[in-house]
């Protein structure tokens, strides 16, 4: 555990562009992320709509009751802006709509900044009054701060930061509530250092999300995927194959005879054999795949823009590499069950990951180390009617060359 954190506490060079930019986040990352910035944007929105119109009292016992009026309004207007965002329950699922919260919940004082400055200008005729419309000038530094409690990458801290010291800027231009223009350069200055400082705590923040994620996602076994994972991957990619009438394929892998390995051999040549395996099927897997453990020595793989010729060229790499050997040398076999989105109509991904466990179960019923799955071109009858007969290549006498339907 202490170790977990100390990795967690660092960060590694390949970890670098995922704090910079969100360009290769993963879709996981992104809606993990977009779910923490939707809450706390909803946390940050109650805590400012309920202690914005408490400053009225303090408006109209310093300025004059015209002025008073105005800072009034835009109170009440601020407040209810803020509490509109606040009580949205709309869910965020993707991070382009959790930008545009965390953009609309800075907008609010921005703007709020923006219309008060000019009002305020020229108001300090006393300390009271100079103090309380300081206390405005100050906003943009209270503005910038916040940002530290969202899980920012780089870009993003400076993107969401601009628009608040260019208001700053604008305000020192037009007159400075908090400073003669002389010394607003240095307020300027330390506006910018607290951008980067509250960007530094946002990154922190990621990177410690990230760490968590890494060490939730992967079974720690075989490195692949968590199923808890797998399952968010997977509906996350059924519903992007939708949106773009793409394929979708899911391949099934359950390993032959794997309870007799541990019943005669014990646990420790069982998790030989299962990392083996699936260090074997993940080197043959495209970047954009992804290797599920699925439960015991059941492997499920996602492969997204893939027709069904796609996936079961990629079984059939697989079986031609090998699942590895038993440890009494024998082969280790695997029976495979494979389904693809678009050919089986599959209505979600439950029925998508079930169609494919039935064939998977059904090469089980054939006999093992064998293949069944969907597609044009059948031969025979595969479960459900649609099966393909296909061969994986090689001589009559490779033992993976076993693929019938």
């Amino acid at each position: 555990m202490l170790g977990d954190k100390l990795h967690a506490a660092f960060v590694r060079g390949d970890e670098l562009p995922n704090l910079i930019s969100p360009a290769g986040h993963t879709p996981i990352l992104q809606r993990r992320r977009a779910a923490m910035i939707q809450s706390r944007v909803r946390m940050v929105a109650v805590v400012f709509g309920v202690l914005t119109p408490l400053w009225i009292v303090i408006d109209v016992t310093v300025f004059d009751w015209t002025l008073a009026v105005w800072l009034i309004l835009l109170r009440l207007a601020a407040s209810a802006a803020f509490l509109a965002l606040a009580l949205d329950r709309r869910t965020c699922d993707d991070l382009p709509g959790a930008w545009r919260r965390l953009a609309a919940l800075l907008a609010i004082p921005t703007l709020f900044f923006g219309i008060s400055h000019p009002l305020l200008y020229n108001q300090g005729v006393d300390d009271l009054r100079i103090a309380v419309s300081a206390g405005y000038g100050y906003l943009p530094f209270v503005m910038v701060a916040g940002l530290s409690v969202f899980p920012l990458t780089v870009v993003e801290g400076a993107l969401f930061a601009a628009p608040m010291l260019a208001a700053h800027l604008s305000a020192g231009f037009y007159g400075s509530l908090v400073m003669p223009f002389p010394s607003y350069i240095s307020a300027l200055w330390l506006l910018a250092l607290i951008a980067v400082v509250a960007t530094l705590a946002a990154i922190s923040q990621l990177h410690f999300m990230i760490a968590l994620l890494e060490q939730a996602a992967h079974d720690a076994l075989t490195g692949a995927f968590s199923r808890r994972i797998g399952e968010e991957l997977l509906k996350l990619q059924v519903a992007h194959a939708e949106r773009t009438a793409q394929p979708l394929a899911a391949i099934f892998v359950d390993l032959d005879d794997f309870k007799a390995v541990n019943d005669r051999f014990g646990h420790d040549e069982g998790d030989r054999v299962l990392r083996h395996a699936a260090n074997t099927i993940r080197s043959l897997l495209r970047q954009s795949d992804a290797l599920v453990r699925w439960g015991g020595e059941e492997f499920l793989v996602i492969m997204p823009d893939t027709a069904v010729d796609g996936a079961m060229i990629a079984v059939g790499r697989m079986r031609r590499a090998g699942f590895g050997r038993r440890p009494d040398g024998s082969l280790q076999t695997a029976s495979i069950g494979v389904a693809e989105q678009t050919a089986d109509r599959a209505a979600d991904w439950e029925s998508l990951v079930e169609l494919a466990d039935q064939r998977m179960y059904r090469a089980k019923q054939d006999g093992k180390n064998r293949v069944v799955a969907t597609g044009a071109g059948a031969g025979t009858g595969a479960g459900t009617g649609t099966g393909a007969a296909t061969a994986a290549g090689g001589s009559d006498a490779d033992p993976w060359d076993s693929i019938v339907a």
